[in-house]
């Protein structure tokens, strides 16, 4: 099983719930973070699962995104900066 990371960023926090939601019932996909941006105007979801269900879930929610994106199989440091959103210390 590979492991990837998608982005979707979109314009407002119920937005980001409701495209999150849909990306959720869409795929086989688990949230990671999101982080909000110019006092909630930007919100940038993580989600992560294997490729092919971030691929179909970020591809399901990419008409509401300003911006996008699949990574697969990730470098471990990227995984590290990742791991430092869920924890709450990259919200700069």
């Amino acid at each position: 099983m590979k492991k990837a990371y998608g982005f979707i960023e979109v314009v407002g926090v119920v937005v980001a719930t409701t495209t999150l939601d849909t990306m959720c019932k869409t795929a086989n996909v688990n949230f990671v973070a999101w982080q909000r941006k110019l006092g909630g105007r930007l919100v940038t979801i993580i989600i992560e699962g294997e490729v092919a269900a971030v691929k179909e879930a970020v591809e399901t929610a990419k008409e509401k995104a300003v911006a996008s994106g699949v990574l697969a199989n990730p470098h471990p440091e990227v995984a590290r900066l990742i791991g430092s959103f869920k924890n709450g210390k990259g919200k700069k």
